[in-house]
Parts: structure tokens; C-alpha cells; sequence
């Protein structure tokens, strides 16, 4: 079984990390089920958030009477030191427990740092002292703020986008965290389905020593390949090194993450992850089920934009979003009426 060691905070767990934000769209029995069956099975990691509408208490719900044998990630949004206290109330009520693993500042557009305006570090220290934090984290898409946060030294852990599509400045993100002894945690590792070879996306992240990947899990045949990988991990080969390559040519350039943190802001209420990424999942990834009445309506809404720009300034990428929306729109309308793309 191959390990990994989150740096500085020691903690060591398979390389195989249960990333629980899909399981907010399954029931509370279902989703107890794989991750009971996960952890059973060699998985000791499991991620969630306070944002993920009610991963939490189904986490919490599924590991009620074995919460020591396992490690608890969770993260909070919060702005300021109130808000703070609140979601962490929540989330130990929640996971029906009396402390987390790690505690992760949720995308902040800043590195909280003691003694700020928002209060943040101060209150996740105090929070470490009582007991109900045990290692303090941060998660990022932007890459100033995660190379500063690394930098700080006051992080024991990282969670960052990375997945084999990753630029030679993510791998830059990868290598500090290991030269500063810092946990990384690597989300989207198949790049919000885009991809769609898990063996090539473990291969990859087990290049990295250091790299903790946690898989979105929603259905019992997606945890059974990566459960399959803790006896028999894929290894990059040539064949799968060119495999990769290929894909990388294929996906490079301006393509959406699927990140979502464009939509909040949307005055015209579009779904912009999943839109503007449309024409991507239908060529990879062929369903009658992108193509229903309600992904109709959905993909429709691109009309109603005003071209604001609040979508390309929320953007970690740097996008211009508005412009993707009108050509995955345009691509829509073609495979509705019948041409291949």
C-alpha cells in the first residue's frame, strides 16, 4: 500500500484521499455506505467543507463511533472572526466530533495572517489551542496567494488544483510545499471529469511523493477503481506518458476548470461551470443526459448575458468567460440540430 506524510502535521494515510463533495447529491444511507466501504478498504482520508451543503453530516453520520481511526479535513469560507467560530460550530456539530484533523481557510482571495483585518489566523490559532483544530490549512486556485501562503510558514497543509493537465507553474506550487515541509492535498485531480483515465490520473500524482490526491466519489464504480489502485497502483509508463501528452495537447489553452467561483457573482444567474466547459464533457464524455430539456434551459441562459465582466474577475484562470459561454452555446445549438462537433 503506498503512503504519503501531509509534511510538517505527520499525519500519514494512503495515497488514495476521499474527496466528499459529491456525496451532498446522494442520500444520507448511500452516501454512508461507500464511505464506510471506503474506509474499510484501505481509505483513511476523507475531505469535505462546510459549503458542500450536507457532506458534513453524512460524513459525520458514517464515521459516528470510529471518528479515531480516521483523518477529517474540512474547511470554512468565513470572512471574518465571528463567522468563523460559527462554521467551525457547525462543522464539529456536524462530523459529531470534538475537533478536526485539519481546518482549511476555503479559497480566501488573501492569505490570512495573524494580526489582519479579518481576524481569521488569530481565531484558527485560538481554535488550535483548545483542542478543536489540530493542524491548520488552506485550499487556493489562485497562485499568488497559494505560493504566499506557502511562503508564510503558517500552514502545515495545501489544497490546490492538480491533475496531469498542470502547468510547469502548478508544479512550482508542488515542489515549495515540499521545501517549506508542507502538507499538499491535490483536488480536482481529474480536473472536474474532464478526465476520464483514472490510471493515468493516479500515475501521474504518485510521481509526486509529497501529493495527497482526493477523488470526488459518488457512485460504488468510481470508489472501486481507485480502491483497486491500493493493492495494484498504476505506474507511469511510456505508453501512459504519451498517453498524457497527448491529452495535454488536446486540452491545452482556455478551457474551464469547473472551479465555480464565477457563478455567485453572475448577475444573469448562468451556470457558468458547467457551461462554459459544455462542448469539452460532450466530446469526452457523449450523454443523452447533457442533452435534456433541463440542460437545454441552462445553456439558454447564456443569452441573458450582459457582459458585466464580474464572471473574468472571479476567474483564478484569467478567462474570458463570456467569449467560452458563446462558443460552447454555439456548439450546443449545433449538436442539438443534429452536426457532430
Amino acid at each position: 500500500m503506498v503512503t504519503v506524510t501531509l509534511g510538517k502535521t505527520g499525519i500519514t494515510v494512503n495515497k488514495n484521499g476521499f474527496g466528499a463533495l459529491p456525496i451532498q447529491r446522494i442520500s444520507k444511507d448511500e452516501a454512508a455506505r461507500l464511505l464506510r466501504k471506503a474506509y474499510e478498504n484501505g481509505i483513511n482520508f476523507f475531505d469535505t467543507a462546510r459549503a458542500y451543503s450536507d457532506s458534513e453530516e453524512k460524513v459525520g453520520y458514517a464515521f459516528k463511533g470510529i471518528r479515531e481511526k480516521l483523518f477529517i479535513s474540512t474547511k470554512t469560507a468565513a470572512q471574518n472572526a465571528d463567522d468563523f467560530w460559527s462554521d467551525l460550530h457547525t462543522s464539529l456539530k456536524n462530523l459529531q466530533t470534538d475537533y478536526v484533523d485539519i481546518l482549511q481557510f476555503h479559497n480566501p482571495a488573501f492569505c490570512p495572517k495573524p494580526g489582519d483585518e479579518s481576524g481569521l489566523y488569530d481565531a484558527i490559532i485560538k481554535a488550535k489551542e483548545q483542542g478543536k483544530v489540530r493542524h491548520i490549512g488552506i485550499t487556493n486556485h489562485r497562485l499568488h496567494v497559494a505560493m504566499e501562503a506557502i511562503e508564510s510558514d503558517l500552514y502545515e497543509t495545501m489544497q490546490f488544483p492538480f491533475c496531469y493537465l498542470a502547468t510547469e507553474r502548478d508544479i512550482e506550487i508542488v515542489e515549495a510545499c515540499k521545501n517549506h515541509d508542507m502538507g499538499f492535498i491535490a483536488m480536482k485531480a481529474l480536473s472536474g471529469g474532464l478526465i476520464n483515465n483514472s490510471a493515468a490520473a493516479y500515475a501521474f500524482e504518485a510521481q509526486y511523493d509529497n501529493v495527497l490526491p482526493i477523488w470526488g466519489v459518488q457512485r460504488e464504480k468510481e470508489l472501486d477503481e481507485f480502491l483497486s489502485y491500493i493493492d495494484n497502483p498504476p505506474v507511469m509508463t511510456e505508453e501512459m506518458a504519451a498517453y498524457i501528452e497527448k491529452e495535454k495537447s488536446a486540452l491545452s489553452g482556455s478551457f474551464c476548470r469547473g472551479c465555480g467561483y464565477c457563478v455567485p457573482t453572475c448577475p444573469a444567474h448562468i451556470q457558468i461551470n458547467d457551461c462554459a466547459r459544455m462542448s469539452l464533457m460532450l466530446r469526452r464524455a457523449p450523454s443523452a443526459a447533457w442533452l435534456t430539456p433541463k440542460v437545454q434551459a441552462m445553456m439558454a441562459k447564456i443569452d441573458d448575458c450582459i457582459h458585466c465582466g464580474k464572471c473574468m474577475e472571479k476567474c483564478p484562470y484569467g478567462l474570458k468567460t463570456p467569449d467560452l459561454l458563446s462558443e460552447n452555446y454555439k456548439d450546443y445549438k449545433e449538436i442539438l440540430a443534429g452536426k457532430p462537433l
